[in-house]
């Protein structure tokens, strides 16, 4: 862990007594957008054409920001046409590393190196995922939620992408958008607000926001198939990445653990219709999941032991309609 202050790399954990106690997180730099046309999108500037190729994607299997990025490149059929590296589990003194030859544009072995070259005197958080355009050698976008919005539209016109799928539709957009600033808030960042507290009431007031919008969304699941209604958006994949790492890592490592996942019927179900959409199955990589949380923070698990369990089958049948 660390940050990059005037493009030069100090190890340095997070900061919580300035906020009382509360884990904050910053928001990511990079904002243009890669279009249909090239424009400049809802933020940045413009140049950033969707070209077969010519993006590269830096993540690491173990963040859930990152997984959005690799469902959407699966379900939207972009995987020959994005390449992409993959950081080392463990994120340590020198941040995300990447082993040898796992960059095959930059040659980078570390994250950081990759955001210095794109701008020489970065200052800032380091983070996954990335979005590289290797002709213009520079960063696009580092922020998840708008990355996945590019894969789900701005790639349609190319040959060989399945322009069926929309996972944000436009008649859906203020629904969406409503839900995911409340489970961005309560859930997805929730539980990094609970897992990095560092006094008492930081994290039960994290905790207790935590699960009563996961009992809200096990009653709002006992209404509707999927969050939005009868069709999964972008909104169920957002939350899709919190909830399968729920049991195996934020119960425990975070001290999420008032319920577990599979004590909620409907979520639990919902997270193994989702985990069984052809195509999202392979883009989870529980070994690297485990290994990054118990052994990268050892502000919170300082022995750097991996639990065995739990055992969770994923593949049991969800009873959710065909």
């Amino acid at each position: 862990m660390g940050i990059l202050a005037d493009g030069k790399w100090f190890d340095k954990g997070y900061d919580t007594k300035s906020t009382n106690g509360k884990f904050v997180r910053k928001e990511s730099e990079f904002r243009n957008w890669v279009t249909a046309d090239g424009s400049a999108g809802p933020s940045g500037v413009s140049g950033f054409k969707a070209e077969s190729g010519r993006y590269h994607l830096y993540i690491a299997n173990a963040c859930p920001w990152a997984h959005r990025t690799m469902i959407f490149r699966s379900l939207k059929g972009l995987e020959d046409m994005i390449t992409v590296s993959v950081v080392d589990p463990l994120m340590l003194e020198n941040g995300w590393e990447l082993a040898d030859g796992a960059d095959s544009i930059n040659g980078a072995t570390f994250l950081h190196q990759i955001y210095t070259k794109a701008v020489e005197f970065f200052s800032g958080r380091v983070t996954v995922p990335v979005l590289w355009d290797k002709h213009r050698n520079t960063i696009v976008n580092n922020e998840s939620a708008e990355i996945i919005r590019m894969f789900n539209s701005a790639f349609d016109g190319l040959d060989g992408i399945d322009n069926d799928l929309d996972f944000y539709p436009h008649h859906l957009h203020e629904e969406i958008d409503a839900l995911n600033s409340r489970i961005y808030s309560a859930v997805n960042n929730g539980v990094y607000k609970s897992g990095f507290a560092s006094t008492q009431g930081a994290y039960e007031g994290a905790v207790t926001a935590l699960f009563d919008c996961l009992n809200w969304l096990e009653e709002r699941l006992s209404q509707h198939r999927y969050l939005v209604g009868e069709q999964i958006t972008e909104a169920d994949w957002r939350l899709f990445t919190t909830l399968i790492r729920f049991d195996p890592v934020y119960v425990g490592h975070f001290k999420c653990n008032l319920r577990r996942l599979v004590d909620y019927p409907n979520l639990w179900g919902f997270t193994r219709e989702l985990y069984q959409v052809p195509g999202v199955a392979k883009t989870i990589n529980m070994d690297h999941i485990k290994r990054h949380y118990y052994t990268s923070h050892t502000f919170v698990n300082p022995t750097g032991i991996v639990p065995v369990g739990p055992e969770i089958d994923f593949t049991v049948p969800h009873g959710r309609g065909n």
